[in-house]
């Protein structure tokens, strides 16, 4: 057996780095947690740097070794769905057609959440301008998130134009479906206004 000081370098610093990536991910998701629960508290506004970084037990200093501003924790959160949503398509049978595979994704993406922890972050994305204006300007990343695992899914080139316009379809569907979610009060289900929706993409 090879003694660890026997090891040779590039060996030996990986299971270091392992273990210190795994910190920095643990710190994370640390601080987009107690933000979002300050956020959601006392409003998006009034939470300032100094009382992230305090709750998340880090300095303000080290606060931006993983965040340049309170925005991009909040595009941080819509990031960790869109990675969801990519493994959750590339688990569904490539027998599937497109379409109805973004659907059953999305359908499981959003009933995942409980419509309290829904309804806070539909009226945090809603409380200032700048969220809204990213929350916007995320559709897009989502769209072109989508169309790449779409054609992860489905290599075939010759499908490129019928996936693009999947992605844009199953994006625009969940963008109409929020939209009329939170015009009416979140008194339905998400999921109501996305079965709605598809029924008329079907129709």
């Amino acid at each position: 057996m090879v003694k660890p000081s026997h090891i040779s370098p590039n060996n030996a610093s990986a299971p270091i780095e392992g273990l210190r990536e795994r910190k920095r991910r643990a710190r994370h998701e640390r601080i987009i947690t107690v933000a979002l629960e300050l956020f959601l508290a006392n409003g998006f506004e009034a939470t300032t740097l100094d009382a992230i970084a305090e709750a998340a037990d880090i300095s303000r200093r080290t606060f931006f070794h993983y965040f340049s501003s309170k925005e991009e924790i909040v595009t941080a959160l819509e990031s960790g769905s869109t990675e969801a949503f990519k493994t959750e398509l590339l688990a569904i049978s490539p027998e599937t057609p497109p379409l109805d595979a973004v659907y059953a994704t999305l359908i499981k993406i959003t009933s995942s959440y409980s419509l309290e922890e829904a309804t806070a972050l539909d009226r945090l994305m809603h409380s200032t301008d700048t969220l809204l204006a990213r929350k916007q300007a995320n559709y897009i990343r989502q769209e072109q998130a989508l169309f790449t695992a779409l054609t992860e899914k489905w290599p075939d080139p010759a499908r490129r134009m019928e996936l693009r316009l999947v992605a844009m379809m199953g994006i625009g569907a969940m963008r109409i479906s929020a939209e009329c979610w939170s015009e009416e009060q979140r008194k339905k289900p998400f999921e109501y206004y996305l079965n709605a929706v598809f029924k008329q993409l079907a129709d």
